[in-house]
């Protein structure tokens, strides 16, 4: 009933949509859960309170993943308040539309330093922490990361490199941390109206769009199901890849 009971979750980008709803879905199954916030001061306090509903201790905190201070300043933030780190969940990430040609640079940059670089700085910070207790690592990826998208250049980039980078981490921090990723296609959340995201359902076999319940299932396969479980890459796309 409780497979994460014990245990200490950490979610990046946390504070609402797939990131509030991943770390409930931690929280219910019994863990204790640290999420990260860069701007959204008030949804972050509105999701403690309702991580608290679970019984569970909870912990917000400040933290740009583009920087590395401000990430070391989190992960030590939720050793010192949990005592421990076991699963790390990179789900901060930044989305947006482009035509190729006109992406500003600066726009380019800032895709990798969130969706690529956070992730890598996340996890360098947390690998002592999740090393001494045989941790988990889950990367959301994105449908993206293996389709090419024509006004989302960056993204898909960005997204195809945390790919990679979740399998090379695999290796590299194996054996005593497993990493995957959650792959994501079209989610459309409680937040968004379901007007507009039709197209998407029809090119879907399962006929619908998914919801981040069912992302947060996949996340959860990966924080409790077997260790011996590595580099791999779930998409939960309901087939839109295929």
């Amino acid at each position: 009933m409780h497979p994460l009971s014990g245990k200490v979750v950490l979610v990046t980008g946390a504070a609402k949509k797939i990131g509030k709803v991943l770390a409930q879905a931690c929280a219910r199954a019994g863990a204790d859960v640290a999420i990260t916030y860069r701007e959204s001061d008030k949804a972050a306090q509105q999701t403690l309170l309702d991580l608290g509903e679970f019984g569970r201790r909870s912990l917000a905190l400040l933290c740009d993943v583009r920087d590395p201070a401000s990430v070391r300043t989190a992960v030590a933030g939720v050793v010192e308040e949990f005592g421990r780190l076991d699963v790390l969940i990179n789900n901060a990430g930044m989305f947006a539309t482009a035509p190729l040609e006109s992406i500003p640079i600066e726009e380019w940059d800032a895709m990798f330093e969130t969706n690529t670089r956070g992730a890598f700085l996340m996890a360098q910070a947390a690998h002592p922490h999740l090393k001494a207790v045989r941790g988990r690592i889950i990367n959301i990826g994105s449908l993206g990361g293996s389709h090419p998208w024509a006004t989302h250049a960056h993204y898909c980039t960005s997204k195809a490199a945390l790919h990679m980078l979740t399998q090379t981490m695999s290796k590299a921090f194996a054996p005593e941390i497993s990493v995957n990723c959650v792959a994501p296609g079209m989610i459309v959340n409680g937040e968004v109206q379901q007007s507009g995201y039709e197209h998407f359902a029809e090119r879907t076999p399962m006929r619908r769009n998914g919801r981040p319940e069912e992302v947060a299932d996949a996340v959860l396969f990966f924080a409790t199901g077997p260790h011996f479980i590595t580099g791999q890459i779930l998409g939960v796309d309901g087939g839109l890849g295929l």
